[in-house]
């Protein structure tokens, strides 16, 4: 029963040697195909010189691949010592890493090399869009203010008008120098005003600027076609959205306003008192040592406000860095693991084979080794045991004081009864075949 399945398995093993050389030049075959085209993608220069080195490369990969998995299939089955297999493998680890250094990563540039280009491209998008809104944002960040100084600019205006009619404040009626100093500074808070407005507009403009680039690039990002003309109309619309993003910056008017609330309080110039009183002109002190502080007050109000503004992280100009299809598949790699695993299983796949008739070849060796010795040797064995046996036995009855030649490892595992009764068996064969060659069938006349 041993010897059937022992059998079996040997011709297992040769009827698949065929199809395992084909699956290795298959394999081989397909990974240099996809190799070419991952090499074809990183390679620069005039499209003959990329065509053959692509060429070359590839080939190169083919047969190196053949090569290594043929002589893996060949050796490791028939290494038994542990040592040995310990050094098969360590081999086998630096071929598969070999393999995977130089195959891999182009067969998944091959593979996802295309939409790993357009996951960069998306993610791009995404933090320039992210940047100009925070420019944006930061722009717009000074219109908070424009309330405030509005109600301080209607303010001085409405005692400045209640002054010139009524005389609250210095209880005179008449444009004096209490009136002068309210219009004075109801002026300077609507330029503030004038100018927050102005950089609206413009921030608006610009913004809509840059949400014009981010459709069209959304658009190159989506569209059907190769990659390469659109990574290159992409670059060229992230630079002039750069430029809008700075622009946005650079528009803000907090820098402004933080300079205009020092100079309402440190350049304070009150007018002289021109009343004709005495009384008149104490009076119209006391007013414009009241306007000067709440100026004060405004001022801090204004310069603690634009100081908020200003403390808050600048957009940091971006660069956009174009990626090869072979990059960009390094780059997201956790985003494509299918195409990463479908590329390393193109080249390791053989190393699968040979564990199988690693694993083929140790049970055959165990089941010969559990048969006993008659039912492992061969016929040819045997029969050059039985010539040793005669010659040995001739040269004793010749001269018995000879010693004997020693037997080999074959003829020295077999016991002497089991000689005899292989050599009886034999002769009885012998002779059986003899009269069956002396035994002559009757004729048609007998």
């Amino acid at each position: 029963m041993a010897l059937g399945a022992s059998q079996r398995l040997h011709d297992g093993v040769a009827a698949v040697e065929t199809m395992t050389r084909f699956a290795l030049a298959v394999l081989a075959l397909a990974s240099g195909v996809y190799t070419y085209l991952g090499a074809r993608s990183i390679l620069d220069g005039s499209p003959t010189a990329v065509f053959f080195a692509a060429l070359i490369y590839s080939a190169s990969v083919s047969v190196g691949i053949y090569a290594f998995w043929s002589y893996m299939a060949r050796f490791y089955p028939h290494v038994t010592t542990r040592t040995g297999r310990a050094g098969m493998l360590f081999v086998m680890a630096i071929g598969a890493a070999m393999i995977m250094a130089m195959s891999s990563w182009l067969n998944a540039a091959a593979l996802a090399g295309s939409a790993a280009v357009e996951q960069h491209l998306s993610e791009t998008v995404e933090d320039y869009t992210t940047d100009l809104d925070r420019a944006y944002q930061n722009a717009l960040s000074v219109q908070g203010l424009l309330p405030d100084i509005q109600r301080a600019g209607e303010r001085f205006a409405q005692l400045a008008g209640v002054e010139r009619q009524s005389g609250s404040l210095t209880g005179t009626t008449g444009s004096g120098s209490v009136v002068q100093l309210l219009s004075q500074m109801s002026a300077q808070m609507k330029g503030l005003e004038n100018g927050i407005n102005a950089s609206r507009e413009q921030v608006a403009d610009l913004f809509a600027q840059g949400q014009k680039r981010l459709e069209a690039m959304r658009t190159l990002v989506s569209a059907p076609g190769a990659i390469e003309p659109r990574a290159d109309q992409f670059s060229t619309e992230a630079v002039a959205l750069t430029g809008i993003i700075t622009s946005l910056a650079q528009t803000s008017v907090a820098p402004s306003i933080r300079r205009a609330a020092d100079d309402l309080s440190l350049g304070f110039i009150a007018p002289v008192p021109d009343g004709a009183a005495p009384d008149l002109i104490n009076r119209q002190n006391q007013v414009m040592e009241t306007v000067k502080a709440s100026v004060t007050s405004q001022s801090k109000a204004l310069a603690k406000a634009a100081d908020d503004i200003l403390s808050r992280p600048p957009v940091v100009e971006r660069r956009f860095v174009p990626l090869s299809s072979a990059a960009a598949v390094l780059e997201y790699a956790p985003d494509f693991i299918p195409a990463w695993a479908g590329a390393i299983s193109i080249d390791l796949l053989p190393g699968v084979m040979v564990f199988i008739l690693a694993v083929v070849h140790g049970a055959i060796r165990r089941q010969e080794e559990d048969m006993p010795f008659a039912e492992r040797i061969t016929a040819a064995e045997l029969l050059q045991a039985l010539e040793i046996q005669r010659a040995v036995s001739a040269m004793g009855a010749v001269t018995p004081a000879t010693p004997p030649e020693p037997l080999g490892p074959v003829e020295a595992e077999l016991e002497p009864g089991d000689i005899a009764d292989e050599h009886n068996n034999i002769t009885n064969l012998d002779l059986k075949s003899r009269r069956d060659r002396t035994h002559v069938a009757p004729g048609p006349d007998a």
